[in-house]
C-alpha cells in the first residue's frame, strides 16, 4: 500500500498553495482524493505526479484550459503527439506576441524616461506624455 500524503504535504512537495490544490479539485483538474478515517484528504503518487504536471505547465504559462487539454492528451499514451505539438506551438506564438508587445512598451517607456530633463513636476515630460490630450 502506498503512503498517503496530506494536502499540506502534497502542496509543499509541488510548491503549490493548499488553496490552489483545492481549487484544482473543484474545477476537475485533480480528482477528489480519498479520505482518512479522520476525514482528511489522502493523496497518492498519482495525485503528486498529476499536480507536478499541472504546476510545471502553469509555470510555462499554459492556461488552465490548455493544461486540461494537455492532461487529456497525456491520458492517451498511444495517440500521435501532433495535438500536443500544435498546442505548444500555439502557446509559443502567444508568448512571442507578448514579448513583442513588451519590447514595444519598454521602448516607449525608455523614450519617456530619456526625455526627462529633471526640474519640477510641472515641467515633467513623463507626466505630460501620460496626461490626456
Amino acid at each position: 500500500m502506498e503512503t498517503a500524503l496530506t494536502i499540506g504535504l502534497l502542496a509543499k512537495a509541488t510548491g503549490t498553495k493548499v488553496e490552489t490544490v483545492r481549487y484544482y479539485e473543484r474545477i476537475g483538474l485533480l480528482a477528489q482524493p480519498g479520505r482518512t478515517s479522520g476525514n482528511y484528504r489522502a493523496y497518492g503518487a498519482q495525485a503528486l505526479s498529476r499536480l507536478s504536471f499541472i504546476r510545471r505547465s502553469r509555470d510555462l504559462g499554459f492556461s488552465l484550459d490548455q493544461v486540461r487539454d494537455l492532461l487529456d492528451l497525456a491520458d492517451h499514451k498511444l495517440d500521435d503527439c501532433r495535438s500536443v505539438d500544435a498546442l505548444a506551438t500555439e502557446h509559443l506564438a502567444e508568448i512571442d506576441r507578448k514579448l513583442a508587445d513588451l519590447t514595444k512598451l519598454r521602448r516607449e517607456l525608455n523614450g519617456l524616461i530619456s526625455s526627462c530633463n529633471g526640474g519640477t513636476i510641472s515641467e515633467c515630460r513623463i507626466l505630460d506624455a501620460l496626461a490626456p490630450i
